[in-house]
């Protein structure tokens, strides 16, 4: 039997805790939740009172478990798994991901290619419904970890506890340069033919910038954190140089004044999107044939190259 204490403590309490381990800092954490730092303060204490014991050291620069919080934090991942696995044995059924795909698209991939993806996702899965959230890569992996999504299309990263994944295609990057750009009259420009100084790179999608991409020198020290890719061209438009843009933006980014858009010679930096769910989906199955055919997809569209 359940005490009359801990049965007050919702699922919600239990992700606020794990949260907060999670961030090191409860005004991180109560960002990332939603939530105040006082009302995120308050639940936490909740279940504290409840379990009989504190489960962070607070006043430091960084909140630690105590050491009996650290083997309560195991427990409490245990409860929100168990949880988890109890909703999607409700929802699961005959039907597609249990009648609704929640799929997170980072935002610089999302609107070019999700209008290839819309019309064939109801004929491959009749009576699941797609649903859709934008976001930064490491942001939706998190959100997956946590059970707020059922899959995310990202580059391939650091391998993620109690994630899967599956490679999907290649997106190469094309150039954009202020149409004031020494070489901006040509249809194909060779990366080290371009002064590193002049970049405009994107810290998440982007990478460590221009030495990823085989260039010499380093890329401008404001680098930019990630946002939309026609704010980015706008960005080269006003500031000059050049930037590297996904090739699936190429037909959008053709009507943005004062910019032009040329292949790269040589050399093909890019990104790569792979598939990514957690372990213990119920959905294994429908989330393969979503990835075949995000694959087929891929073949069929200029430029990308479908993962074998």
């Amino acid at each position: 039997m359940i005490s009359m204490a801990l049965s007050s403590v919702s699922l919600r309490d239990l992700a606020l805790v794990q949260a907060v381990a999670r961030e090191g800092s409860f005004t991180s954490a109560a960002r990332a939740m939603y939530i105040s730092p006082s009302g995120l303060s308050h639940q936490v204490q909740k279940v504290e009172q409840a379990l009989g014991m504190p489960l962070f050291e607070r006043g430091g620069r960084r909140v630690a478990p105590t050491a009996g919080g650290q083997r309560l934090l195991g427990y409490i991942e245990a409860v929100l798994g168990a949880a988890e696995h109890l909703e999607h044995a409700a929802r699961a059924g005959d039907i597609a991901f249990g009648g609704e795909l929640r799929l997170g698209v980072p935002s610089t991939l999302g609107p070019y290619l999700l209008p290839h993806v819309i019309e064939p996702f109801p004929q491959r899965f009749p009576e699941a419904r797609l649903t859709i959230s934008e976001g930064k890569p490491r942001g939706l992996l998190r959100r997956l970890a946590e059970g707020e999504l059922d899959a995310v299309l990202a580059p391939p990263s650091a391998t993620v506890n109690g994630l899967d994944s599956t490679a999907l295609f290649f997106e190469p990057y094309e150039l954009m340069l202020h149409k004031a750009h020494p070489l901006a009259g040509q249809h194909q420009v060779a990366l080290t033919d371009l002064d590193a100084s002049d970049a405009t790179l994107m810290a998440e999608s982007h990478g460590n910038g221009v030495s990823d991409l085989g260039m010499p020198g380093a890329a401008r020290p404001e680098r930019i954190q990630d946002l939309s890719i026609e704010s980015l061209a706008t960005l080269v438009a006003l500031r000059g140089g050049y930037t590297l843009v996904p090739i699936l933006a190429h037909d959008r980014l053709q009507s943005i004044p004062n910019v032009v858009l040329a292949g790269v010679e040589g050399a093909r930096p890019g990104r790569h999107i792979a598939l990514y769910w957690r372990s213990a989906s119920p959905w294994r199955d429908d989330l393969t044939g979503f990835a075949a055919l995000l694959r087929t997809l891929a073949g069929t569209i200029p430029g990308l190259d479908a993962a074998t």
